[in-house]
Order: structure tokens, then C-alpha cells, then sequence
């Protein structure tokens, strides 16, 4: 097998627990010295920082923003779905630029750790194949999701834009490792193409002796042929990506960027912040409200016009899936044999309405809706809360503004905000389209706490969205930053927390609460899910993930409010929080991170 690394399998200590590859250059804790990181002059690229490749006191970080963290993808994981898939279109762009003149004769991945031990139930596998054929998490047509595995074994071929279609078996050329952990991220894959070089190629292999590469020899043989290229990628979280560049003796990292990420990293932000205690210190100075101050960063990176399209975008692919999510009957796949609810729950609020004030209701747009038709006339009749405007999520005639059939009843909706996560998250399961928000096993909550505030709230407008996201991403970022959004590294805290952190400072944003009420609500958020375990039934983001997205949205709305009773005044500073959460997730055992080894994950009977 073809590795980059040099790595040496030990002993575990308990029975049950992985294997655990150690390398002396080590970045985490037992480093002796870092890897080096490639990456364009000026700041550090996003995918280093959540990779954990910069500190709270490296100048070179510019704060993340609404571009960084809502980013479009499928389900049903970002570390584990949405970042295999963008490194195998990296790897197929690759060979198209560098080995157009090769032929390939075969294709291999071979996954890694929590690649591996989940991998199925992420459909990782299908996330690689997805992106080595050429297509984006962003635009992939949600029908080429569902199609592309039984495509590729009726024809017995992968294709690869450019080349000739490639003989490949999915059980024979996708190898699942999961007791083998690389030292530099717990999500490692690498990719290999053999074949035949073209004339003007120097086909280059990379031998393995013993998980040891020993050089590179041109056109040697390996196995399974002429190593045309191998490339090794970390999965960071957030569908971020990290590509292993280096060699035996100087080992190094690059993030995967786009060009506008490149271009904005070699732009210094007008109000750069590396914590909570910074940005509360500069919107001080400035008289800026932490919305305000994040979007004066955003248009100092790209045109004020393309940060509202992006979030108007968001905002659309979020309203879709609640859309999709309560219109979609059937059951989840992956075997767990899981029933979508969200349909049957949207009937069952919807009718609750109607008897108890029949034909009020709301005829707006937005994402908070359970329809499928145009605005004010669809399925269940006039008055319905509805998906609006063609199924265009937050549509140009979104209608923002609290609802007065509901007065009659303030817990009821509570039930609509369970139903917007449910739907968000059903529809994740189900491999489709979201918003990756800051993850896809988090990704129903901030939708839900989005559309309470279009749906239930007085005086909602679509500043007041906006305000929304920019707020929540400026919370996110110091999460991202400084701790970690992925599961696999500090288990669901870092997910499920982190949105419900989120999605509570963007609520009090949009409701105008000041900047310490915005920070005291996130940390109250953050603070009520320390320690929360990622441990999938069965490797699926169904069981209890789901639901917990319910759990954590109301948890967001909630903390809002508590701390808009306040004056933003605490004893307890969101900077804590996430150093406590960094720190309890380095304290947490590897079954309880995204490995489906403990918790509920082992408990309950598949089935």
C-alpha cells in the first residue's frame, strides 16, 4: 500500500481500542517539532486554522467569516462526506492538468481511521467516487448522488473527466482501515492512480516498504502497476481539506483552497480579533455591533454585493431543505431502518392551526416553511406556513414577521422549531443538499432558530437575517479557531455545541441585543453542551443526531433569550467555554469521537 508517511504501529493498552500509527514529527501534543505548512503570502488559508495549524496569538489568522463558515455541500457529514468528496475532485483535476497524457489503468482509495470506522454509514465512499467523476459538493445534482454507485458497478468503470473509462470494483478498490491512524489527523486518505505514463511524462512511484516510503523512483513498478500519482489528504472539519505534500525528510501540509480563498488570504482585515475578549473589545471602540463589525471584514475581503448574494444563497439552500425535508416521505438509508418524521409532524402543527384559528396564518416565502408550492396557496390550504416563492427557500418575497395564529399558544412553537431541524437533518441523512453550518451533523440548527425568528418573531426583517449569520459566524470562527468543530477530534460538543452556540448569538444579534448579551448567549449555549459524545448508531447521522439538532435549536433560542434578560453581564467568558471544550475533548476517549466504538453506538441494538 502506498503511504506518505513513515509510521509505526504500537500496542494499545486497552483490549478494544484502536491501533494507534505514531510518527516523530508528530504535530499534536508529543510533536517534537511541527509539520510545515505550504500556503500562500499573507494569512493563514481557513483549512490551516481548522486544522489547528495556528494558535489565539498568531498574528497571521484573519477572523473567519459568513463565506468561511456557511458553505453549500451534501449530506451526510462535512469532515466525513463533503472533504473526501472535494479531495477527490481535487485529485481528478489533478491528473487532468498534470497526466492528461497518461492512461490510467486503475484507481485506488484506501480511507484511514474515522474515515474508515464510519465511513460507510458518511458514505464517504461514495463522497470520493463523487469527486474523482468531477463533481462539486456545492452544484452535484442531488440525482447523481443517489445513482452514481449502481451506475459505477452495472458499468464495472469509474470515469474521470479526461481520461478513458477506468476498470474499478467499489469492494476490491476502496479499502476501509480504520485501525490505522495517521499522525497528523484522525481523517487521512490517499488516492492512487496507476497506469501507463505518456511520452512526455515522468511517471513518478512511491515505494512502500513496511509503511515505510523509501523514495521515489521513476517509472518503478508498484504492485499494481506504474504509481502514475498518490496523494494523501486530511479531512479537517467543515469540509475543509489538508493535502500531505511532503517527503521522508521535510514532511509537510497544504490546505486546499479556491482562488477566492487564496486572494482573500493575502488581505489583512480592518478589526482582526483571535477571541471572544477582542472582537467585545473592539466593537467598544468602534460602536459597531459584532454584526456590523464582521461584515466591515467581509467587504474588506470580497464586494459588499457578494457577501449578500453568498448569505442570500445560504439562506435559500436552508429554506430548500426544510422544504425538501417536510415534503419527503419514506425511510432513511443505511439499514437503521429510520422513518422520516418531519412530513408527519408538519400535518400534524399544521392542522393543530388551522383548528384553532382557521385561515390565519402566514403567506410569506422562507425557509421556515412546510409547503410545497407557491407562496400562501400550497398543500395543506390557505394560511399554511409555508416554503414560499417555487421552493426558493428565502426567496425575493420572503414575508418576515410574527404569526398571530400562534399567540393562542406560545410552546406550539417549539413544535415547528423541532420540525425545521428535523427536516434539515432527515434531508442530511439522506445524502442531499445543505448548508453546512458550521457541520453537516449540526446543520438543522441554525436553520430552525432562523426561521423561529422569521416566523415568530415581531418586527423580523431581512436585516435582521443577515445580522443572523454574520453574528454567527463571527462566533463560530473563534470556535473554529481555538478549539475544534469536528467531531472526530472533540466529539459532538464541537458540532451540536458549536451550532447551538452560534445560532443563539445570531438570534440575539437579530433581536438586537448588544455585544455582551451576543456573547453571554453563545456561551451559554456552548457552556450546556460540553462534553456531548459523538457516538452514531450504526456510523449513521441519524441516531441520535437527529433529534439532538431538535434538542440544541430550542436549547439556542432559549439561551438567547436568558441572556437578553440581562445586560450581557457573566461570570463565565466564551473564551473559557472553548478552552474548557478544547481541553474536555482531549480528555474524551477516541470511541466517543465519531468512531461508532462507544457510547449509544454500542448500546442500542441495530436494527
Amino acid at each position: 500500500m502506498v503511504r506518505h508517511l513513515r509510521l509505526e504501529q504500537v500496542e494499545t493498552d486497552a483490549p478494544g481500542e484502536r491501533a494507534t500509527l505514531h510518527h516523530p514529527l508528530h504535530r499534536r501534543e508529543h510533536a517534537s517539532r511541527p509539520y510545515t505548512v505550504h500556503e500562500s503570502e499573507g494569512k493563514a488559508l481557513p483549512a490551516s486554522v481548522v486544522a489547528g495549524e495556528n494558535t489565539l496569538n498568531d498574528e497571521r489568522v484573519n477572523p473567519f467569516g459568513v463565506c468561511d463558515m456557511f458553505r453549500i455541500g451534501i449530506g451526510p457529514s462535512s469532515s466525513h462526506t463533503v472533504g473526501p468528496m472535494r479531495a477527490g475532485l481535487h485529485f481528478s483535476t489533478h491528473l487532468a492538468t498534470r497526466h492528461s497524457t497518461s492512461h490510467i489503468t486503475h484507481i485506488r482509495v484506501d480511507l484511514f481511521g474515522s474515515l474508515a470506522a464510519t465511513g460507510r454509514g458518511h458514505n464517504t465512499d461514495r463522497a470520493v467516487l463523487l469527486g474523482l467523476s468531477g463533481f462539486n459538493p456545492e452544484t452535484v445534482p442531488i440525482s447523481t448522488v443517489d445513482s452514481i454507485e449502481a451506475d459505477i458497478d452495472r458499468r464495472g468503470t469509474l470515469i474521470i473527466p479526461g481520461f478513458s473509462a477506468i476498470p474499478f470494483e467499489r469492494a476490491r478498490d476502496i479499502v476501509f482501515s480504520p485501525r490505522v491512524i495517521f499522525p497528523y489527523h484522525v481523517n487521512a486518505m490517499t488516492i492512487t492512480a496507476y497506469g501507463e505514463p505518456g511520452e512526455d511524462e515522468n511517471a513518478v512511484a512511491v515505494v512502500d516498504n513496511g509503511g515505510e516510503r523509501v523514495g521515489q523512483i521513476p517509472r518503478a513498478l508498484v504492485g499494481e502497476g506504474v504509481a502514475i500519482a498518490t496523494h494523501t489528504y486530511y479531512s479537517v472539519g467543515g469540509g475543509f481539506v489538508m493535502e500531505e505534500c511532503g517527503d521522508p525528510a521535510e514532511p509537510c501540509v497544504a490546505p486546499l483552497a479556491t482562488d477566492e480563498q487564496e486572494a482573500a488570504a493575502k488581505v489583512a482585515v480592518p478589526y482582526a480579533y483571535r477571541s471572544a475578549t477582542e472582537l467585545l473589545a473592539l466593537c467598544k471602540e468602534t460602536g459597531m455591533s459584532i454584526a456590523q463589525l464582521a461584515m466591515a471584514n467581509e467587504t474588506a475581503l470580497r464586494s459588499r454585493e457578494a457577501v449578500i448574494a453568498h448569505m442570500d444563497r445560504v439562506y435559500a439552500v436552508m429554506g430548500e431543505a426544510i422544504k425538501q425535508g417536510t415534503t419527503t416521505h419514506g425511510v432513511l438509508p443505511g439499514g437503521l431502518n429510520v422513518e422520516r418524521r418531519a412530513p408527519d409532524l408538519a400535518a400534524k402543527l399544521e392542522g393543530a392551526r388551522l383548528r384553532g384559528r382557521a385561515g390565519a396564518g402566514f403567506d410569506g416565502a422562507g425557509v421556515g416553511g412546510v409547503g410545497a408550492g407557491d407562496a400562501g396557496d400550497t398543500g395543506a390550504g390557505a394560511g399554511h406556513v409555508n416554503v414560499g416563492a417555487s421552493g426558493s427557500g428565502f426567496g425575493e418575497s420572503a414575508d418576515f414577521g410574527a404569526n398571530p395564529a400562534f399567540a393562542r399558544d406560545p410552546l406550539e412553537q417549539m413544535g415547528w422549531v423541532n420540525l425545521f431541524a428535523l427536516a434539515v437533518n432527515e434531508e442530511n441523512a439522506a445524502g442531499h443538499r445543505i448548508v453546512t453550518a458550521p457541520t453537516n451533523g449540526a446543520a438543522g440548527i441554525i436553520p430552525a432558530v432562523l426561521s423561529y425568528y422569521e416566523h415568530f418573531v415581531a418586527g423580523a426583517n431581512r436585516e435582521g437575517m443577515y445580522d443572523f449569520l454574520l453574528a454567527g459566524a463571527a462566533i463560530g470562527g473563534l470556535i473554529k479557531t481555538n478549539a475544534s468543530i469536528a467531531g472526530a477530534e472533540v466529539g459532538c460538543q464541537g458540532e451540536v455545541g458549536s451550532a447551538s452556540a452560534m445560532a443563539a448569538a445570531g438570534f440575539a444579534q437579530a433581536l438586537g441585543g448588544t455585544p455582551l448579551q451576543v456573547e453571554n448567549s453563545a456561551e451559554i449555549a456552548m457552556e450546556h453542551s460540553l462534553g456531548l459524545t459523538c457516538d452514531p448508531v450504526g456510523g449513521l447521522v441519524q441516531i441520535p443526531c437527529i433529534e439532538r439538532n431538535a434538542i440544541a435549536a430550542v436549547k439556542a433560542i432559549n439561551a438567547a433569550y436568558m441572556a437578553l434578560w440581562g445586560d450581557g453581564t457573566h461570570s463565565v467568558s466564551f473564551d473559557t467555554v472553548i478552552e474548557t471544550m478544547r481541553q474536555t475533548g482531549q480528555d474524551m476517549l477516541s470511541k466517543y469521537k465519531e468512531t461508532s466504538e462507544g457510547g449509544l453506538a454500542v448500546n442500542v441494538v441495530e436494527c
